[in-house]
């Protein structure tokens, strides 16, 4: 039997170091030939680490949130044949000593920074709850909806990667019936729990990206409503003569084309600025990214050559791209490289937003609740669906003047949808 060793390896870009995010497998894992074994990030997307070999699992390089440099050990697999990694020769014990030296596998095996999965959880139905010092892993997502719901969550099993509670294994919690064990106390008990989470993976990128445009970029952003009375009209009547041939539209389309529409004079919007080199580059290409919000945190895919898109091409694309974001299946190139961000809350929208700028782009156009309200037309009170535009600029190369009537042109292009699609 040999020793296989994985290092990190070069996930290119010129990216030195790669944050190790989670194990898929632990030590004595027998595991089979291009099986997935760890997640690792760069500063643009999680990456998939597939074994090339078959074999067992001696040891773990590291555990999740360290960051790693391209080249050092991730794991090591005991192989059939001579493997490719020889350990260095030990000095022998002398005979005094009591007990013979470990291996280096052995030693990495029991070391305190490897980590090894626990024990897979009980079922469900047996409520058998986790240590008190044993952190249950969940989105905020699905803590919230637990705490909504009055439940413990070091009660519930966890199906996802590493014990991970998902959404469906509160599903299956609240659907049967448990002892009073299992059940979280009244929302209106004394509570002195606490917890720790751990900022590693997307929310360290996120935390790190965030911190970052909020210190570097000179923010204002400019609201703005619009009357989408007309848009949501024509919206609904494409969806219904078109829906089950080209599927259904929703806002999203339409705002991005309006975008593109928009940009058309005003380019000094639809640019990066490399604040170090200080030069702006404006793009003739429409790269919009889009923010979407998934279990483990936000990520912008980006939708690319916007205006070039149908409303039905671009519709598609963007459930393409949410979908394999919040499915961790975006490539690198799928999330960089966007000109101008739209980002949308949905119906938890609000009133008001102020989004932070996707450096190193200049602007991001947020967009707030659909409402029906009165509104005064033509001397008359009416009801009419509006929605609010919050918008973010860097003051540093966008001027106010300019982004007021960047976003004028867009509400403009909303309010009479048929301009969409005038050339």
């Amino acid at each position: 039997m040999g020793t296989h060793v994985i290092k990190m390896p070069d996930i290119g870009e010129g990216i030195a170091q790669v944050e190790l995010v989670e194990w898929f497998v632990k030590v004595g894992d027998v595991i089979a030939e291009d099986q997935v074994v760890a997640d690792v990030m760069t500063d643009k997307a999680t990456v998939e680490i597939p074994s090339p070999v078959s074999g067992k699992v001696l040891a773990l390089g590291g555990q999740p949130g360290e960051v790693m440099a391209v080249g050092s050990e991730l794991i090591r697999i005991e192989v059939e044949g001579s493997g490719n990694h020889v350990d260095p020769p030990q000095a022998k014990p002398v005979e005094a000593q009591a007990a013979p030296t470990p291996a280096p596998a052995e030693v990495r095996a029991e070391s305190p920074a490897v980590l090894s999965q626990p024990t897979p959880p009980p079922s469900a139905a047996a409520i058998v709850p986790r240590q008190a010092n044993e952190k249950p892993l969940a989105s905020p997502a699905v803590r919230k909806r637990a705490l909504d719901a009055g439940i413990e969550l070091r009660y519930v099993h966890g199906s996802g990667p590493a014990g991970r509670i998902l959404h469906e294994d509160l599903d299956g919690f609240m659907s049967k019936p448990h002892t009073s064990s299992g059940q979280a106390p009244s929302g209106y008990a004394k509570r002195s729990d606490s917890e720790q989470v751990a900022v590693i993976g997307l929310r360290r990128k996120i935390a790190q990206r965030m911190q970052d445009a909020k210190r570097r970029v000179a923010h204002f952003s400019y609201v703005e409503e619009i009357d989408v009375t007309a848009l949501e009209a024509l919206r609904q009547q494409l969806n219904h003569k078109y829906g089950d041939s080209r599927g259904k539209l929703t806002l999203l389309p339409f705002l991005v084309r309006a975008m593109v529409v928009a940009l058309r004079d005003f380019p000094q919007i639809n640019a990066t600025y490399d604040d170090e080199a200080q030069v702006i580059t404006r793009h003739g290409a429409v790269h919009v990214g889009i923010a979407t919000q998934g279990d483990n945190g936000l990520m912008v895919p980006v939708l690319r050559h916007a205006e070039a898109g149908s409303l039905w091409g671009n519709a598609s694309e963007i459930t393409r791209l949410a979908h394999a974001a919040r499915s961790n299946k975006a490539s690198r190139e799928e999330l960089s490289g966007s000109t101008i961000t739209l980002t949308s809350l949905g119906a938890l929208g609000g009133i008001v937003s102020t989004p932070v700028v996707n450096t190193p782009e200049v602007a991001i156009v947020g967009v707030n609740r659909m409402v029906e309200r009165p509104v005064v037309v033509d001397g008359q009170i009416v009801v009419r669906k509006m929605m609010n535009l919050s918008s973010s600029f860097d003051h540093r190369v966008v001027d106010g003047m300019d982004a007021a009537l960047f976003i004028q042109a867009v509400r403009g292009l909303l309010e009479q949808p048929a301009c969409l699609f005038v050339e």
